[in-house]
């Protein structure tokens, strides 16, 4: 299997050198301070990651205030207490994307983040003492009893929320098959999944980085090499959120 520190070679001669890469890693949250978040950023999370799916991110980012009005800033206590036909009334409210799925996806993802909350003290607990070891068990644990929350959506909610976690985009696929793991291009299977975090956890072992770190700089590493100046600007723009 190809050494990490091999990777992250490739990827710091693509990208400008040691002092260029570091540069275009995101933030990630310690344990300490993502279990220190309010509930309803993890909510909010969530929804944002819901709605981009097969969507255009820039209307949904651009929106964003009114979902946050529209919503009540996610407020747990206030969107538990909403009758069906209020949730319903959404399907008309011009400040969301009028999709009902989704929008009953958001009335489910209420109750899901309120009765984790209610056992473990907070959903943010929850959610910071998941080991990062084991993302591949949140994932699933996130898609049985969540909403819409399966696949790439889960992932880019943890990004979203500081989470320390991978995201398997089409790039870290390649840099995972190239450094010698067998996986599908599209890993969704069990055998496929639990491979490639295996190879997370290898690499950090044999580095000391976080998971997103890892994630982003072997992506960086192969595939599409995109301007680092745009990319800085979306850390920015990500950077808010965390």
């Amino acid at each position: 299997m190809k050494k990490f520190s091999t990777i992250q070679a490739m990827a710091e001669k693509r990208k400008g050198g040691k002092k260029e890469l570091k540069k275009l890693l995101p933030p990630v949250l310690s344990k300490k301070k993502l279990a220190q978040k309010g509930d309803d950023r993890f909510l909010a999370m969530m929804c944002k990651a819901i709605n981009q799916a097969g969507f255009n991110w820039k209307v949904i980012e651009n929106k964003w205030p009114q979902f946050e009005e529209a919503f009540y800033g996610f407020d747990l206590s206030k969107l538990l207490s909403l009758m069906p036909e209020e949730w319903d009334a959404y399907i008309k409210d011009v400040r969301v994307v009028r999709n009902g799925q989704k929008i009953m996806a958001m009335a489910h993802n209420v109750h899901f983040v309120a009765e984790a909350a209610e056992k473990y003290g907070s959903f943010a607990k929850f959610m910071a003492e998941w080991p990062e070891t084991d993302q591949i068990g949140l994932m699933a644990h996130l898609k049985k009893h969540g909403s819409r929350l399966g696949g790439q959506t889960a992932q880019w909610f943890m990004r979203y929320i500081g989470k320390d976690c991978f995201v398997i985009t089409q790039d870290v696929v390649w840099a995972i098959k190239d450094a010698g793991y067998e996986i599908a291009d599209n890993p969704t299977s069990k055998r496929d999944l639990t491979k490639v975090q295996e190879a997370f956890n290898t690499w950090h072992d044999e580095s000391g980085l976080p998971y997103c770190h890892l994630s982003k700089i072997a992506a960086y590493s192969i595939g599409s090499n995109y301007d680092n100046a745009e990319i800085i600007k979306q850390i920015k723009k990500f950077s808010a959120t965390v």
